[in-house]
């Protein structure tokens, strides 16, 4: 359509999201000689000029906003933001996106404006929603009017938890803080995400948009600030909350604004979702289907402020301001920022004294629309604003150059937090604005690049703080790797440093995993799902190392534990007899019921042969060929673990024949007066060995209490019973134990003392049974012996004429009777 036919036309350009509307606008604008576009965002600009840039060469298109104005000479096609298009310039084509922001609170005048005075010489064209379609025609009753059907369908979902909630996600809250906390949710239970706010500067939002596009994360987190052009390709829009504060009150969401948001989901022809979290009341039914229709209650006015403006005095521009609109659709805006700049700056005497005069109130006006980017338009904002005034208007007319440097070097700090650096940003935000005019700055080119610098600066390091604390890259690529359902790439270093798809999850030690510390408790189930898939064939290689391994790989420690080249993999249990203990493997994730049986069998093999290696003289005693009294005694020192009380085996000594006793000394055995018991095995090493199967079979703590290695007493522990010093070869003797050969030695040298009369302790005794002096009374105490103090006070011992002396005693043997001495001697004559 040739420009000539459609001079002066006025199209607005209807729909919902995802209609190609701002597509359209471009393509149209190219169409001509010359256009621009007002976008409502920084950030649009910025993305369209870029690409006008690639059709069109970088010295045809300009770029202006309040923070950036890039503008050659030659240039014929303008991104701008709506605040900053060149109304002062005539354009063949002017476009305005989003034209239904003219019933925002803040910002509405500013495209009301655009719409009733804006034009382009052939064509003007507005984008935006169709609830704005009868004020427009209203307004603008030339203007004709475009249909674009949305590209794809908006499905509501429900609400849904929010780690259940797909991958491609965006979850919407509306305040900082919230971001904020699902942020931290979201990457505790999925890995990460990315974070948009209005707040961030377009570079770190760039960068964060970024991040979620290229797959590196799977959610976003932010503000309504999404609901406007930040393409993305997002296929479920998640609402956290459903009401937000418009600066004076909290009220809910109405369902225009819903949609506007919930159609970031789906992009052109692939369909969309959109609910709630299970955190937010659900959306009501007729305002679902509303969105999913895109049919909406039409617009009823829109914001307006006088254009008109009367720079004679402060007072007067006020009164222009506050001018009441001629159309009852069209509400006057009350307290706009520059507005209440403006009530502020008169206040200040020393900036009301400078405003006189259309100029200098004129200037005023300029000043005031320095935007404030923290949005909270505080007393530091206003000051800075009088000063800038008061050096403008000054003898040198521009600001002081080193107050400027002062001002940015304060802020090209990236220490601090999140908060911190958002805020720098807002400040270094409002000095990229002040840098861009030219008539208030000395080398303004330079000052310009030097707040970008800043600006640039603290950007990347929000970028990096952000992704820093809410995106947590080894767990995102987990859960996308796990999601996938194929292979993982694995690896186990030597030291057992298990790394999964390039990143560190934690070790294997043995057959268990251990995740990597360093985690929550929601992100240690995700290590865990990828060890089990990531390492099913080295755990079932380690299952066949230990199966054929060699018996020294084995060891087994004093807490019972059973240690594999180093590793604790099972414990000692109870098994069929004591001499037969059983393996328990340790608890390990990664196993199968099938693995952990052959580990079972295979350390319970080791244990047999452990066992029968170091108690040797005892299962050589066990599975000697011995028959009667024998072979009994056998079985009981057996199960004693080479240690029995003569006194309970008393019976079966007695009947012991000569061959029989001759066998049993053979294979070890000694029959001492009190005890029955095998020297060979009280070594420290069969010791700690006897220790261990007692304790095990009778279900005590391990590990047992053992004498020090090579003594011959001990200091007794009161928490274990007499049965377990005597099954370790060291019976109780008074609060000492004492070696079973020792106690044997000292009951043999007492009996020789003994047989003379009482006796008095002397060294040798106690050399002879290894203790002190002091505790030589106890041990005598425990064989049997009494000590009475003389008139002289001195003690003598003598043998306990009680029943458990008469037990210990040995018995006759039949070779000590006169009798049987007679037939010896006869028989050697």
């Amino acid at each position: 359509m040739s420009p000539a036919a459609d001079r002066s036309r006025v199209l607005a350009v209807l729909g919902p999201t995802n209609t190609g509307k701002t597509y359209l606008a471009i393509e149209r604008m190219l169409s001509y000689a010359s256009g621009v576009i007002g976008f409502p965002l920084r950030l649009l600009a910025r993305e369209n000029y870029d690409r006008l840039v690639r059709e069109k060469g970088r010295t045809r298109v300009a770029l202006v906003t309040g923070e950036e104005k890039i503008i050659p000479s030659g240039a014929q096609y303008f991104a701008c933001t709506v605040e900053s298009m060149p109304l002062d310039r005539s354009f063949e084509f002017l476009a305005i996106d989003e034209i239904q922001l003219a019933a925002d609170p803040e910002r509405g005048h500013i495209f009301t404006d655009r719409l009733l005075n804006a034009r382009g010489l052939d064509e003007t064209m507005v984008l935006g929603a169709e609830t704005i379609r009868p004020l427009i025609r209203r307004l603008v009753p030339e203007a004709e009017f475009l249909s674009r059907p949305r590209f794809s369908q908006l499905t509501y979902t429900g609400a849904r938890k929010l780690g259940r909630l797909p991958p491609r996600s965006a979850v919407v809250t509306f305040s900082a803080n919230e971001v904020y906390h699902t942020a931290e949710l979201l990457r505790r239970q999925r890995g990460g995400t990315a974070v948009v706010l209005g707040a961030l500067s377009p570079r770190t939002r760039n960068a964060q948009v970024e991040l979620y596009q290229s797959g590196e994360v799977d959610y976003l987190v932010a503000t309504d600030a999404i609901g406007m052009g930040l393409n993305m390709d997002v296929d479920h829009v998640a609402f956290a909350r459903l009401d937000k504060f418009d600066g004076r009150h909290l009220r809910r969401l109405k369902a225009h604004e819903i949609a506007q948001i919930a159609g970031r989901a789906g992009r052109h022809m692939a369909d969309g979702t959109f609910g709630t979290t299970a955190e937010a009341d659900a959306i009501e039914p007729e305002i679902a289907e509303a969105v999913e229709t895109h049919t909406f209650d039409p617009l009823r006015t829109l914001m307006w402020r006088n254009t008109e403006l009367d720079f004679r005095s402060p007072a007067q521009l006020r009164r222009s301001l506050e001018r009441w609109s001629p159309d009852p659709v069209l509400r006057r805006i009350s307290e706009a920022d520059d507005h209440l700049a403006l009530i502020a700056l008169v206040r200040d005497p020393a900036v009301a004294e400078r405003a006189v005069g259309p100029a200098a109130v004129r200037l005023l006006w300029d000043v005031c629309q320095v935007p404030d980017f923290r949005k909270v338009l505080s007393d530091a904002h206003t000051r800075l604003l009088a000063e800038v005034y008061r050096q403008i208007t000054g003898q040198s007319g521009r600001l002081e150059t080193d107050w400027v440097a002062k001002h940015i070097a304060r802020l090209a700090r990236t220490d601090g937090d999140i908060d911190t650096l958002v805020g720098r940003l807002a400040h270094i935000r409002t000095w990229t604005y002040i840098a861009h005019r030219g008539d208030w700055v000395a080398d303004a080119r330079h000052w310009q690049g030097k707040a970008r610098g800043v600006e640039d600066l603290l950007s990347d390091a929000l970028h990096e703080r952000l992704t820093q604390r809410f995106v947590d890259r080894r767990q995102a690529v987990l859960v996308k790797s796990l999601k996938g359902g194929g292979e993982l790439l694995a690896a186990v270093t030597r030291s057992g440093d298990v790394v999964v798809e390039g990143q560190y999850i934690g070790r294997i030690e043995g057959f268990r995993f251990q995740p990597d510390t360093a985690t929550h408790a929601e992100d240690a189930r995700a290590l865990m799902g990828a060890a089990r898939r990531a390492l099913k064939d080295e755990i079932a290689a380690r299952v066949r190392r230990l199966e054929t391994g060699s018996h020294e790989d084995v060891a087994l420690a004093p807490d019972g534990t059973l240690l594999w080249d180093g590793v604790a993999v099972a414990r000692i249990g109870p098994g069929s007899d004591i001499l037969a203990p059983a393996a328990r493997p340790l608890p390990a994730e990664l196993l199968e019921p099938a693995q952990r049986d052959r580990i079972a069998q295979r350390l319970t093999a080791w244990l047999a042969e452990s066992v029968a290696e170091t108690l040797r003289p005892l299962f050589t005693l066990r599975t000697a060929d011995l028959s009667g009294p024998a072979r009994g005694l056998a079985f009981q020192l057996a199960e004693g673990l080479g240690t029995l009380r003569r006194a309970d085996v008393a019976d079966m000594v007695a009947t012991l024949d000569k061959p029989g006793r001759k066998r049993l000394a053979a294979l070890g055995v000694e029959i001492g007066g009190i005890h029955v018991f095998l020297p060979r095995l009280t070594r420290p090493r069969q010791v700690a060995m006897r220790a261990l199967l007692w304790a095990t079979a009778n279900g005590h703590d391990l590990p047992p209490p053992l004498p020090a290695a090579g003594s011959l007493t001990a200091h007794a522990d009161a928490r274990w019973p007499a049965a377990f010093y005597q099954a370790i070869g060291y019976p109780r003797a008074g609060g000492r134990v004492a070696r079973v050969d020792r106690l044997e030695a000292l009951a043999g040298a007492c009996a020789k003392l003994g047989r003379q009369g009482p006796f008095v302790p002397t060294p040798k005794l106690s050399q002879l049974a290894g203790c002190p002096m002091a505790d030589l009374p106890g041990l005598l105490d425990a064989i049997g012996y009494r000590g009475v103090a003389g008139p002289d006070g001195i003690v003598t011992y003598q043998r306990r004429p009680d029943r458990r002396a008469r037990d210990r005693r040995r018995p006759p043997k039949p070779t000590d009777s006169p009798f049987a001495k007679l037939q010896a001697l006869s028989a050697r004559r």
